[in-house]
């Protein structure tokens, strides 16, 4: 797809949707002038904040915390409203992490990664479909990491808030509708030509066989059933009850193997979070298999540089970025399950080993880089009270639209992840019985303190390293708010599904000197748009004294919203 051959209605839509790897090759060749984007302001607040990618499911967080909810509680709100609104990006047919700090300081995260199934199909090619029911590979624990929330919240918290008042405004919306947003219109008119490797999609997600408009009321009457059935009967009722029946029905009329036995095995797991010192706090992640301990090696590798010596946006501050990005993104091949293979996640980020990559960097000449793109979407999710409990979540479907296809009638769009998985047996993401594939999301937690000084996290696959690099420094080293943060030029490093190339993408408004400079260091430039969706979609909270700041990136639609 090129510039020339998209609809009328998606300019404005490119360089707006909330997608990191829209604009490809095509970004460089635009010569007309970006539109104006959305009035994004910086949010502040005393009480308690939350931020997403969409401003209903923003504001059924914020009603949350407004009637006395805590920040897990505004997070279930949000996550669950966005997997009705935002179904291109995000649903209970997918994966999903959170990060959780309560008042106290305790500190644990979720993985809600569906494994493959015990009986595996057979695949006649060298690699997974990425659509289609034999792409349906692995269970979605979305729906058993916000019930695990919910447990934490009650349990431990003493949130007062019952799971079904939690679900309430996600089923108002699928029953009575949500107007369709600009992202959801543009990711369907992008895929029209793949509506055949898509049938769950055309089927349920057209209108009278037509893309719905911009602002169309959209309504999901089946969805709306099946979370009614989970607001009554329990989280876990996706997994070993009546809707685990029916979810199992339907995904073996779909042709998908995964069995009722495969979901009844599925669980987030509640795990200490991967941790690395910086600037004189801690930065956290999950465990593997997500790449949270790539962003974390990339950080450590910077600690060995002063940036404060740096100026912001120089040639030389993208250079070391860049740098410190390619020698962790080469340690990322040993990342997978590490119940099934070794990772040797001690070592990668330990001082001696980050003393080491970060003495191999040449501030003059850059590593050539030809290493592989992964791709992905997904929503960032961030929530804070005002007793100091905080959440810092992503979820996803994989691809735009996961693997297209429903489980049956739940109205359930099921997810492609297991599509990541190598079918090279000596690969260490190889497809095997119960495994979980390596996941590209990696929301973050920064303490000082031992308290959450930052929540962050974004969209976009391999640039979510990146970006967050580029938004933590700015943030941390250069003492920015969330929005001029979000807001200075960013950059992306190797391949995207529309550009093959591995160069470096950089905003135009970087300045042609540095773009002169680094091209004279040895590295492939490529000019993107400023604001371009290319470089992500991150949102952010800092949390300074009792006093939150927050904001979503101006490159998507998303808000940040205080009490």
């Amino acid at each position: 797809m090129n510039k020339n051959t998209l609809p009328d209605m998606t300019r404005r839509n490119f360089l707006s949707t909330s997608s990191a790897i829209v604009l490809g090759t095509m970004a460089s060749t635009m010569s007309m002038p970006l539109e104006a984007k959305p009035d994004h302001k910086l949010a502040t607040s005393k009480k308690g904040m939350v931020t997403s990618p969409h401003e209903l499911a923003t504001r059924a967080g914020l009603d949350v915390l407004k009637s006395g909810g805590n920040a897990i509680e505004a997070a279930i709100a949000i996550a669950s409203s966005l997997n009705v609104t935002y179904p291109h990006f995000t649903g209970f047919g997918g994966d999903a992490f959170m990060i959780i700090s309560d008042r106290n300081g305790k500190v644990r995260t979720l993985s809600g990664i569906g494994q493959a199934p015990q009986v595996l199909p057979g695949y006649s090619g060298k690699t997974i479909p990425t659509r289609g029911a034999q792409s349906m590979l692995t269970t979605a624990a979305n729906v058993d990491t916000l019930g695990k929330a919910f447990d934490i919240s009650r349990n431990e918290l003493g949130g007062k808030k019952s799971w079904a008042e939690l679900l309430k405004q996600a089923i108002a919306y699928a029953r009575d509708g949500f107007p369709v947003s600009e992202s959801e219109r543009f990711w369907m008119e992008y895929r029209l030509k793949d509506m055949a490797s898509m049938p769950g999609v055309a089927q349920n997600f057209m209108m009278d066989n037509r893309v719905p408009n911009i602002g169309e009321t959209f309504r999901q009457p089946q969805l709306a059933d099946t979370l009614e059935t989970l607001a009554v009967r329990g989280y876990r009722d996706f997994y070993e009850g009546q809707l685990a029946e029916r979810i199992a029905k339907g995904l073996k009329e779909a042709g998908s193997p995964l069995t009722a036995s495969d979901l009844a095995k599925t669980q987030a797991r509640v795990e200490p979070p991967l941790r690395v010192s910086y600037r004189g706090g801690e930065l956290l992640a999950n465990q593997p298999p997500t790449q949270g301990i790539t962003t974390l090696e990339i950080m450590g590798i910077l600690d060995r540089f002063d940036l404060k010596k740096i100026p912001e946006g120089s040639a030389d501050y993208y250079h070391l970025l860049v740098e410190a990005v390619k020698r962790a993104f080469i340690d990322r091949r040993h990342v997978a399950d590490p119940e099934f293979v070794n990772v040797p996640s001690a070592e990668l980020l330990s001082a001696a080993h980050l003393d080491k990559l970060a003495g191999e960097i040449d501030m003059q000449r850059a590593l050539p880089w030809p290493h592989v793109f992964k791709r992905g979407d997904t929503v960032y999710i961030g929530a804070v009270d005002a007793e100091g409990n905080a959440v810092s979540m992503l979820q996803t479907v994989y691809f735009d639209w996961g693997s297209g296809m429903m489980a049956g009638d739940t109205g359930i769009l099921w997810h492609n992840r297991g599509a990541s998985f190598s079918l090279n047996p000596a690969h260490p993401n190889a497809l095997q019985p119960g495994k979980r594939p390596f996941h590209t999301l990696n929301p973050g937690m920064y303490l000082k303190n031992g308290k959450p000084a930052l929540l962050y996290g974004t969209q976009g696959a391999d640039g979510q390293p990146q970006t967050l690099t580029a938004v933590l420094t700015r943030m941390i080293d250069y003492d920015m708010d969330p929005l001029t943060a979000l807001s200075r030029p960013r950059f992306l490093l190797g391949k995207t599904f529309s550009d093959t190339r591995d160069s470096l993408k950089l905003e135009q408004d970087a300045g042609e000197q540095v773009f002169a400079e680094l091209t004279r260091r040895g590295h492939e430039m490529s000019t993107i748009p400023a604001q371009s969706p290319l470089s992500g979609q991150p949102g952010a909270i800092r949390i300074d004294d009792g006093v939150y700041r927050g904001a979503h990136d101006p490159r998507s639609d998303g808000r940040a919203l205080g009490v």
